[in-house]
């Protein structure tokens, strides 16, 4: 049974699956829109707008996976998640924004070469996390298992404060004007609290069907987690960044894809494990697919550079790599290749 009132069935929990991804949306775009509200009211800074506000706001959906399979027990999932969204981000939001915008997608050298550089580096940075726990608290040779501690979950906490410190110093002096005309403070504080509570009770619905399904046929807790939960997760980051992309806002679509992807690698990971106390972290599985993100932001790095634009035919190929990595996870799950271990 499903909450107790719903038959525990597949076909039940697809439904659950549909209806929680839609939860999600919704929960996201009051997320957001009450976000962006409150930080004009308050007067925040360009820097505390874009990489603390807005990026909760887009990447709260995979926040509370990894918050939610950690306290439930299967963290493999949650990190799936964040691992499969990261490269749903940099492969099909691109691309999607790419045949959405009107001619080519815009970049800029700031998201080419801060933007993107840095987010190679958060992924470095969490590859080298993984290997402190394995090294420093093994659990299992075969495969390969660490346990994540809170003291080595820190260190991308410290990284993403770097990110901040940076993006501070490129934030001109100028007077920031406070939009407060027409705001009710108590409504947008309310909305986002609603968003909030939404998000987290949809996430925690989502994971507990995929879960079912997963043991119902078989699949992987961190194989579903890469391609279920992540697409249902990602979601939001999708509508927000297509819709930018539509305005002829190129950096502000590429950019909130790049720093959604530091926030859910250097905060949402670390922050599971810092409310739970501690994870088993698979090591085997994690860093194949580390390898697989790092090849799809290079490719979307190298697209980007290409005269610092996004043309349709680039778009094309970052929507058939994801494909093509689709087509290898199911590849993996029916066991036609053996490339992960312990999955």
């Amino acid at each position: 049974m499903i909450g107790g009132i719903l038959p525990d069935a597949p076909i039940v929990h697809v439904a659950v699956i549909a209806v929680a991804t839609g939860a999600i949306w919704v929960g996201s775009e009051w997320l957001e829109e009450a976000a962006e509200t409150l930080s004009g009211y308050y007067g925040l800074p360009a820097v505390v707008q874009g990489s603390v506000v807005v990026a909760v706001g887009s990447s709260f959906p995979e926040f509370a996976s990894v918050v939610v399979t950690a306290a439930t027990g299967v963290f493999d999932m949650g990190v799936g998640a964040l691992v499969g969204s990261a490269i749903f981000n940099v492969l099909v939001i691109p691309g999607l924004s790419g045949f959405g915008a009107e001619g080519d997608l815009e970049a800029s050298r700031a998201i080419v070469y801060k933007e993107a550089q840095f987010y190679m580096i958060a992924v470095s940075a969490l590859v080298v996390t993984f290997s402190l726990a394995v090294i420093y608290y093994p659990v299992s040779s075969d495969p390969i298992v660490g346990e994540l501690t809170r003291p080595v979950a820190a260190i991308p906490l410290l990284l993403y404060g770097l990110y901040l410190f940076i993006q501070y110093q490129d934030v001109d002096d100028a007077a920031i004007t406070r939009v407060r005309k027409g705001v009710d403070i108590r409504r947008e504080w309310g909305k986002l609290a609603a968003g909030l509570l939404v998000i987290g009770v949809a996430v925690e619905r989502l994971v507990g069907s995929v879960e079912s399904l997963g043991a119902t046929f078989g699949v992987p807790e961190f194989l579903a987690g890469i391609t279920i939960v992540a697409a249902a997760t990602s979601l939001p980051d999708a509508l927000v960044s297509v819709r930018t992309a539509r305005e002829g806002r190129g950096g502000t679509s590429l950019g909130n894809v790049l720093g959604s992807n530091t926030f859910d690698l250097l905060v949402a990971i670390p922050a599971g494990v810092l409310i739970v106390g501690s994870v088993d972290v698979n090591f085997s599985t994690a860093v194949p697919m580390f390898g697989v993100l790092t090849v799809a932001t290079v490719l979307l790095f190298a697209t980007l550079r290409t005269e610092l634009s996004l043309t349709e035919r680039e778009s094309s190929l970052l929507l058939v790599s994801y494909l093509l990595f689709v087509a290898w996870m199911v590849a993996e799950t029916v066991g036609a290749t053996t490339v992960l271990r312990g999955v």
